[in-house]
């Protein structure tokens, strides 16, 4: 006798797919100090960041064999720290100064939509899949970031304890990295503190949610998160950053907003915080849906793209400013 099995469509699972250009170029994530500084400021950077975009899209011709390469630009506003101006008059600013210096702003996104977008807590689903990678050797003594909203790339120094009676007392050790060459570069991040039950999500963090949304690989149940929005030159921008979508299209004919691969220009004083980015996403268990749609892809259009996610990721710094 044969058993028929039936399942709802629904019980099936399902990963939203997203458009993918080659290359996603970051031209900018400056804080509200940046912004204050007047037009002069952002005249400044955009005309440092010029000539290392022009060379990121050069390098995604000669990985595409000389193709044409889709290479999308986007922008960050920090709007999650803190609120200034308004949008109305940051904005158009903003594009203006890009624009003198050359350049196109394809999308603009708000940190905060890396924090919560909508109903969903963005950062908050990406921090329940952090899987630590646990140090050769240890010994389950430290509690995990779950709990502390720390997370470490190796083993801490040990906590000085008293000694115990006919033992002698530990002696300092230092911290060590895993994946260390001959010396260690010990990093320990800061994913999140809490005060009096409001989290407020570290730059760090919110900066790894938003490589992962550029990489295409920001889900939510299946569903793609940080999805672009078109704007129209007509509609003018809010007086409120809550009411500017968290992803913003600004340029009609621009390749997708997610790409296999991201290159970010920023000034140096960003260097710390990416080193942290991509300590986080070494141990992020990303959506093997997301990663196996890009991993097709990718295949099909004969692009290599990097196992490891935060490989993914480049960055070009600038000094001054």
């Amino acid at each position: 006798m044969t058993e028929s099995v039936f399942r709802e469509t629904t019980a099936e699972p399902r990963t939203q797919s997203v458009p993918l250009a080659h290359l996603s170029v970051e031209l900018g994530h400056l804080y509200m100090e940046d912004f204050e500084a007047g037009p002069e400021r952002l005249r400044a950077h955009f005309t440092e960041v010029r000539p290392w975009v022009e060379a990121a899209r050069a390098a995604a011709t000669a990985r595409a064999g000389g193709k044409r390469a889709r290479v999308s630009t986007c922008f960050l506003i920090d709007d999650y720290f803190t609120r200034f101006s308004t949008p109305a008059e940051v904005v158009p600013t903003l594009l203006a100064e890009a624009e003198r210096a050359g350049l196109t702003i394809d999308y603009l996104a708000r940190e905060s939509g890396c924090a919560v977008t909508g109903k969903i807590p963005v950062a908050e689903s990406v921090a329940a899949r952090i899987v630590e990678s646990p140090p050769p050797g240890s010994h389950g003594l430290r509690p995990p970031a779950a709990q502390t909203g720390w997370l470490a790339n190796g083993e801490r120094s040990p906590v000085a304890r008293a000694p115990q009676a006919m033992k002698r007392a530990v002696g300092w050790q230092p911290p060590h990295e895993t994946a260390a060459r001959r010396h260690s570069v010990f990093l320990d991040v800061e994913l999140w503190s809490d005060d009096d039950g409001d989290r407020t999500w570290s730059c760090p963090f919110l900066a790894a949610v938003w490589q992962l949304a550029r990489l295409g690989l920001l889900r939510n149940e299946g569903e793609a998160v940080l999805t672009p929005q078109p704007h129209t030159a007509t509609a003018g921008f809010p007086d409120r950053w809550d009411d500017l979508p968290t992803l913003l299209k600004l340029n009609d004919r621009a390749d997708p907003f997610a790409a296999y691969r991201t290159c970010s220009v920023l000034p140096t004083r960003f260097l710390p915080v990416e080193h942290a980015v991509r300590v986080i996403l070494d141990q992020i268990e990303v959506d093997p849906g997301a990663l196996a749609q890009v991993a097709d892809r990718s295949g099909k259009e004969r692009t290599a793209v990097p196992d490891s996610v935060a490989d993914r990721i480049s960055y070009v710094y600038y000094a001054g400013l």
